[in-house]
Parts: structure tokens; sequence; C-alpha cells
């Protein structure tokens, strides 16, 4: 039986996808193994790191925190990225939704279990 995703399952996984392009944005500017700039001195940084194109910014050190361009490319790609995934996989689309189900499930059993175990003064 193949399980249909309706339309808001899609614009939350939108949303829980591009937090995860978020997540992995800092992740990488955090925690990037080659730094921005290799010396003391901007001239020799220049011999090393002049020309860069876009193969160099997306694997080599040339990634930084502040950069908004950054940021909208790693959000907007997983974003795009994961939904491609959804419409073009068998079964992602039925197993995302069942996971957002769950989770929201989940999230309503936790609000009433904190009303229920509620402390009055």
């Amino acid at each position: 039986m193949i399980e249909e995703a309706a339309t808001w399952h899609y614009a939350v996984a939108f949303v829980f996808f591009l937090l995860v392009g978020a997540i992995g944005h800092v992740c990488r500017a955090v925690f990037n193994v080659f730094p921005d700039r290799l010396f003391d001195r901007t001239t020799l940084d220049l011999v090393v790191s002049d020309g860069y194109d876009w193969n160099d910014r997306i694997f080599a050190g040339y990634y930084r925190l502040d950069f908004w361009r950054n940021f909208r490319n790693a959000t907007v790609g997983c974003g795009l990225a994961g939904l491609a995934v959804m419409l073009f996989s068998d079964g992602a689309s039925g197993l995302v939704a069942r996971g957002i189900e769950t989770a929201l499930a989940w999230l309503w059993d936790l609000f009433l279990y904190r009303l229920e175990t509620i402390r009055w003064l």
C-alpha cells in the first residue's frame, strides 16, 4: 500500500529540511578543517587563495559563518534536495509524512502529560 503525503506534509518537511541545512551550514563553518586565512600576511593569502572558482568555494576553506550567501545556499539547497527526494523517490514522501505525524502525536502527548502533572503553588 502506497501512502500519500498531503500538501502540508511537504510544507512541514521543507521547513525541516531548511533547518537541517542551517545546522549543516553552522557545522561546516565552525568545524571547517581549512581556515579562511592561511598566513598572517595578506600578500601570501592572495597567492594561495586568489582566483577561487565555485568548486574551491564549496570544497575548500573559503566558507565563513557570517556570509548570508553561504547560509542561503546551504538552507535552500538542502530544502530543495529534500523536496526532490520526496517527489522522485518511491515511498519517501509516505515515510516523511509518517514521521511528521508521529512527531506531532508525540508532541501532543507530551503537552497533555505536562498539563496533567502541573503543580500549582
